[in-house]
Formats: structure tokens, C-alpha cells, sequence
């Protein structure tokens, strides 16, 4: 039994092996697929922190459970504190503002990591899967950006490539891996700080097994499982487009539902970790001004918006099919 089940891990690595190789030879091709805006497409003004008319309330309250059962893991960067209750207002750097009050926040250890990826690390995944999850909220936990790939597990070559996800190429040092808690100890070991300087203990949300995955999967479920399948209008050469670049954390309620919707379509997608007390907050104010998440940086179209309910709304108008034809097989 224990001979099979490593003979069939092996197979689905060879599989997922193949089918990294392919998608990877598809990301670097020197021409990509046309894709057009509606004519009467608007950019959304920024409304932080709103409940708009376009947002589903059902979905909103289900993702705040979820950030709730998970513990808002993901939500805070390892090693988070406080800098100061009386940040500058016009120094051009991040900061929340409460009343009088503007709390500055950053990572007491993440700077004393040896190393930070240099180039993208590539993670595939299913976005429903709790073991994929908890990669997620390692890498947000360590301010990592990273592009996801969507596999899914409709067919039998799916479901095959579904059971070896998650699955990582980690090109800043020429290696694969799959496993969860093989991929989480590789970015503690080759991106965290030294452990000398943080209690291992406060990554029990995600290190404890049983609690992790029981959460996770609790959470997907009241979700409706999202991403497990591809939409059916979903553009079929959606893979081979320019990964879109999304500003964003794990646990968000804001934005969970365009995680989804670019998982569900089979969209490559990028992203830039911005939990709190990540550098990529200054990152984001010094480039469009303010801080709020979900924010979209779309290369393929030239859109770049806020706003998680209109950019759902936008994927789905750029990003399907208007028409399904079916044949009929005499």
C-alpha cells in the first residue's frame, strides 16, 4: 500500500512536472491574446472600506466568517508592531488614521531576513484547497509576492495535477516543491528571519495542522468551495494571458471574492502581499496615492481600478465568453 501510494505521488509530480513546463513555455511567448474593455466601461472611484451596491452582502458576511475561523491569519505581517500613534501626515509613506491618531506599523524581524526572493516565485494551486491556503497565508505572513497559477480537477488528468497542489517553482534558487508543509518550512528556511528572533509559536495558526486545515476547509466550505472549477464561459486561452497583478492580503473580505473570480476564470495573477506592516503599503501610496485593497493592475487591458465589487464585475466582462456554442453530435 505504502508502495503504492509513493509510486502515485510520483506519478502526479511527473504530471504537474509536464504541466508546469507547459504553462511556463505559454508565459513567455512574445505574443499574447487580444483582449478589449466594454466601450462603456467606467473606472470606479475609490470608496475604502464601503459596502457599495455592487457588493454581495451574503458573500461578505460568509468571507468575514472565514477571516474569523482562520483568526485574520495572514492579516498582520510576522513580527508586526507599532511605530508610532503620531505618524506624519505628509511624509508620502503609509499610515492609518484614526481620529487624531495615525498609527505607523512595520515587522520588528522580517529585516533581518539573509535573504528576500528576487525573482517571482510561481505557486499552483486550487484556491478552495486548505492545504493551498496555508501557502497563501505563509506568504503574506512573510511579505512575499508571488504569482498564482489555477489548476483545477475536473478531469482525470485535473484531478491528478489537483492531488500534488500545492506546488511551487522557486526560481531565485532553481527548485520545485510540492507539499504544503515541505513549501511553508522552504520560505520560513530560505526567506524568514532567524529564529532566533521570533517565537515559533505565533505561527500556530498556520503550523498546527489539524486547526489550519479543519478552519480552512470550514471556511471554503461556507464559501461554496470557489475556484475548484473553472467557469464554463470563461475565455479558454485565459492561461496564456499576461499575469494581472492584484494588491492584496489572504483574509480580506474585500478581497476574497476577486481571488475567486480570477481563480474560477483560470487567470494567472500576481500578488503583491500588502498585510499589515508590509512595505508594499508605502509601495502602494507612493503610486497611486492612497492605500486600499483589492487593487488591480491589469497589463493585458492598460485598467488599473479599485474597488473588489467592480473588479469582479470587470473580470467578468473582459474575461468571458458572450456566447457559449454548443454542437450537437448527430
Amino acid at each position: 500500500m505504502a508502495r503504492h501510494h509513493h509510486r502515485a505521488a510520483a506519478l502526479n509530480l511527473n504530471l504537474l512536472d509536464n504541466f508546469f513546463s507547459s504553462n511556463n513555455k505559454n508565459q513567455k511567448q512574445q505574443s499574447w491574446p487580444k483582449v478589449e474593455v466594454p466601450s462603456d466601461f467606467i473606472v470606479p472611484e475609490p470608496r475604502p472600506l464601503t459596502i457599495t451596491e455592487s457588493t454581495d452582502l451574503t458573500g461578505f458576511v460568509t468571507a468575514s466568517t472565514g477571516l474569523a475561523l482562520r483568526l485574520a491569519t495572514g492579516a498582520f505581517v510576522l513580527g508586526w508592531k507599532v511605530d508610532t500613534f503620531f505618524a506624519p501626515e505628509d511624509d508620502g509613506n503609509y499610515y492609518l488614521k484614526l481620529g487624531p491618531i495615525r498609527i505607523r506599523d512595520s515587522s520588528s524581524v522580517l529585516d533581518q531576513a539573509v535573504r528576500r526572493p528576487e525573482e517571482t516565485i510561481v505557486l499552483y494551486g486550487i484556491e478552495s484547497s486548505p492545504r493551498c491556503k496555508r501557502v497563501r497565508e505563509m506568504m503574506n505572513l512573510l511579505d512575499i509576492t508571488y504569482e498564482c497559477r489555477p489548476c483545477f480537477g475536473e478531469n482525470n488528468n485535473d484531478q491528478a495535477v489537483a492531488a500534488a497542489v500545492p506546488y511551487i517553482d522557486d526560481p531565485n534558487i532553481d527548485r520545485t516543491i510540492s507539499g504544503d508543509d515541505k513549501i511553508i518550512e522552504h520560505l520560513l528556511e530560505q526567506y524568514g528571519p532567524p529564529t532566533s528572533s521570533y517565537d515559533r509559536k505565533a505561527l500556530w495558526p498556520i503550523t498546527f495542522q489539524e486547526f489550519s486545515l479543519a478552519t480552512s476547509q470550514l471556511t471554503a466550505m461556507l464559501r461554496g468551495n470557489p475556484g475548484a472549477t473553472q467557469q464554463p464561459n470563461s475565455r479558454p486561452d485565459n492561461a496564456n494571458m499576461k499575469p494581472l497583478e492584484l494588491w492584496a492580503y489572504e483574509c480580506s473580505p474585500f478581497v476574497q471574492p476577486v481571488k475567486e473570480k480570477l481563480a474560477s476564470l483560470g487567470l494567472p495573477h500576481r500578488i503583491v502581499s500588502c498585510s499589515r506592516g508590509s512595505k508594499n503599503r508605502d509601495r502602494m501610496v507612493e503610486k497611486t496615492g492612497r492605500f486600499q485593497v483589492p487593487y488591480l493592475v491589469d497589463s493585458n487591458t492598460g485598467i488599473d481600478m479599485f474597488e473588489g465589487a467592480e473588479i469582479v464585475e470587470y473580470l467578468e466582462a473582459v474575461y468571458t465568453v458572450k456566447e457559449l456554442i454548443c454542437l450537437r453530435v448527430p
